[in-house]
């Protein structure tokens, strides 16, 4: 019985070693690091947002979004979903920081994941116009932002007057359905990489470059509906995840081309406001990984998921095609990020190396910053 004790005491020990060395770790860097760099935001609802970081969220400014504070007036506003607040990358490397180290020009990023051309338009008027810009960016992303504009139209109350008689209101829509679906495990995970900066700096940090590289060379048997395209002559290794993007940009889907028409209604309408306040105002149409690669995986018919991945990239063509015909009836600038990013892929990796997340990572944010320094200087 006593060496039982024993043993029990010494384990007791070991696990209160192991704890305060972790918390002391913890401590450490959260203060030597900036958490917005590392901990996943923790989202909550919202009537008019559908959903939203609370103001003074850790390492995020008192509005709630990715900089080291609010400025009463700004030369650049940003406006855009995770490819604007720069998932993937720290905050020196999302692309509106980016762009302000390159131009001198003091921008602000309200850029939010999970956000659509609704989202864009509220803040847009209710954040970005007050701080005086001389530019507004609005990034709008090809994979998801014409299903967010269905959701949020026909989801939400407050934007019921974009809507039309063709379409009912969604009885249950509800931006929390996909995590509650979440097996335990990754919601263990999800919770670890909100609340650990040790838990990140491990798992995505240290071990990141080996975890994407395990994570691409068995991307079928890990994850349901993934595909990797590997070319070691063209130091190209990428997982694709093109499903749900198929989904998202179907031309033929009377809600892709409802979401379509209310993202360039919402598009018009700020563009309009801008001109009235002689205010710049251009759309970066960011493309997907997809068609990024297009070149590579168009010519690779054997590739697992050929047969969603051509008619995606079909129907992207097609979507973008229709953006860019009203942008020019309607005469607002932007820029399309298809090429200088399909330019880059050889040269440089330019999306996170893993297969669970489908982000650029800095190469690719600095690319798109790049890009868009080109077009004001030509301006």
């Amino acid at each position: 019985m006593a060496k039982l004790k024993k043993t029990i005491g010494n384990l007791c020990i070991i696990f209160v070693s192991v704890f305060v060395a972790l918390l002391v770790c913890e401590i450490a860097a959260r203060i030597t690091l900036n958490p917005v760099d590392y901990l996943s935001p923790k989202l909550i609802s919202d009537d008019v947002l559908g959903i939203k970081l609370p103001p003074g969220s850790s390492g995020h400014d008192a509005w709630g979004f990715r900089n080291k504070e609010i400025v009463k007036t700004a030369d650049i506003v940003a406006i855009g979903d995770s490819h604007t607040y720069g998932n993937t990358a720290r905050m020196s490397e999302s692309w509106p920081s980016v762009l302000e180290k390159l131009t001198g020009k003091k921008t602000y990023n309200l850029g939010m994941g999970g956000y659509g051309p609704n989202q864009y338009a509220y803040l847009f008027e209710s954040k970005a116009l007050s701080l005086k810009p001389q530019t507004i960016i609005c990034a709008i992303y090809m994979g998801d932002d014409f299903d967010n504009a269905f959701e949020l139209t026909y989801g939400l109350d407050h934007w019921k007057y974009l809507r039309t008689p063709e379409f009912p209101p969604l009885d249950t829509w509800d931006i929390w359905e996909r995590d509650r679906n979440l097996s335990f495990n990754k919601k263990i995970r999800n919770w670890l990489s909100s609340n650990s900066m040790i838990y990140r700096l491990t798992i995505h940090g240290v071990f990141q470059r080996a975890k994407g590289k395990y994570q691409i060379q068995h991307a079928a048997t890990l994850y349901e509906d993934t595909t990797t395209l590997l070319l070691k002559d063209k130091n190209i290794e990428e997982a694709f995840r093109p499903r749900r993007l198929l989904d998202n940009l179907n031309q033929e889907s009377p809600r892709v081309r409802e979401g379509m028409r209310i993202t360039k209604t919402i598009l018009k309408n700020m563009n309009n406001v801008c001109i009235a306040q002689n205010i710049s105002f251009i759309v970066v149409i960011i493309p997907t990984k997809e068609s990024v690669f297009s070149k590579y995986i168009l010519s690779n018919d054997q590739m697992p998921l050929h047969n969603i991945l051509a008619p995606l990239i079909a129907n992207e063509t097609s979507a973008r095609e229709s953006l860019i015909d009203y942008f020019n009836k309607e005469n607002i600038e932007y820029i399309d990020m298809l090429q200088p990013m399909q330019n880059a892929v050889t040269t440089e990796r330019l999306y996170a190396y893993t297969a669970a997340d489908m982000h650029p990572n800095n190469n690719g944010y600095r690319v798109i910053a790049e890009t868009i320094v080109k077009y004001l200087g030509n301006k």
